[in-house]
């Protein structure tokens, strides 16, 4: 089977000093062949984090050609209807552009509890939550009876511009391998290692098919942070002390830092474990970082890669 593998890039903080450096970071990476953007969801922050949604409506007028996603927007936080009317809206804006991911929300995000919200209906609401999107998405009037969520004779239009709207869905629970295999048309991976992800994939090709809608080879995705540098730099303890904190993951497994051959091991490893659509994340304190890390990526590791898996850059 022919690779189709493509590098986007992700961010969770905002490091950037103002908004013409915001989009400076987005033209470079415009211009400079990365597949797709992607912005963590988080609606309670100390940090300053952009909120998903309204992100991608602005990337959607400011690019031309490239995809943008959110990883992953935390449907048990989100009104449905809402949300479909966003997506909607922001692909037909964007002409078809927009990677639609969703998820849970992490046990360890602020949110559960600053908004007093119930973490253990999170995975029902979720499930209600891809129904109601699904159906929405048709165009036609839906109305749904469930135990969360009751609708009568609701309807969006426009309707997106995809017809087959992609459905990626994250998380490495069982409750998510079945989500993916019933719901979606792609699985997106947080914090998994390639060892992790390997796994994963395998439990969910073998969910999918006996659900009797397979996932294409290529849509499994794959996520890890990047810097090009020494692995000792002091400036990466605060970065690191984040990521643990977020993730609850051990930093120097997951983190790629070092070289662009660094780089590309490690896409190797997650390729050969049945990934190959990437977020990698800039690890930098701040834009002008994130523009220089961002720029070594372009120059030293994408034409590699390319070379390596000649669909490098595109999405299928």
């Amino acid at each position: 089977m022919t690779m189709r593998v493509a590098i986007g890039l992700g961010l969770a903080e905002y490091p950037f000093a103002s908004a013409a450096e915001f989009w400076r970071w987005v033209d470079l990476c415009e211009q400079g062949g990365i597949d797709s953007l992607w912005q963590t969801d988080r609606l309670v922050s100390a940090t300053p984090i952009l909120e998903s949604m309204a992100t991608m409506a602005a990337l959607a007028g400011r690019t031309r050609r490239l995809k943008f996603g959110v990883n992953v927007v935390s449907l048990a936080m989100r009104d449905p209807v809402l949300l479909a009317k966003q997506v909607a809206t922001i692909d037909v804006l964007s002409e078809g552009r927009l990677l639609p991911a969703y998820g849970i929300g992490s046990p360890r995000a602020p949110e559960w509890q600053a908004m007093h919200l119930d973490t253990t209906t999170r995975g029902r609401v979720t499930d209600e939550a891809l129904e109601i999107l699904a159906l929405l998405f048709t165009g036609e009037p839906v109305t749904y009876q469930g135990r969360h969520f009751r609708l009568t004779g609701a309807q969006i239009a426009p309707a997106p511009v995809q017809k087959e709207l992609p459905m990626w869905i994250g998380g490495n629970s069982e409750a998510a391998i079945r989500r993916t295999a019933k719901y979606g048309t792609g699985w997106q991976a947080g914090a998994e290692t390639p060892a992790q992800i390997a796994t994963l994939v395998a439990a969910i090709r073998e969910a999918s098919t006996q659900a009797g809608r397979p996932i294409d080879e290529d849509h499994y995705g794959a996520a890890f942070p990047f810097r090009f540098g020494d692995p000792a730099d002091p400036a990466l303890a605060r970065l690191k002390a984040a990521y643990a904190k977020r993730t609850g993951q051990d930093p120097d497994t997951h983190f790629a830092i070092g070289t662009a051959d660094t780089i590309l091991a490690r896409l190797a490893d997650y390729i050969a474990a049945g990934a190959q659509k990437f977020i990698l994340r800039p690890l930098a304190s701040s834009g002008e970082e994130t523009l220089h890390q961002t720029r070594l990526l372009i120059e030293h590791v994408l034409p590699e890669a390319t070379r390596r898996w000649p669909k490098a850059g595109r999405t299928g």
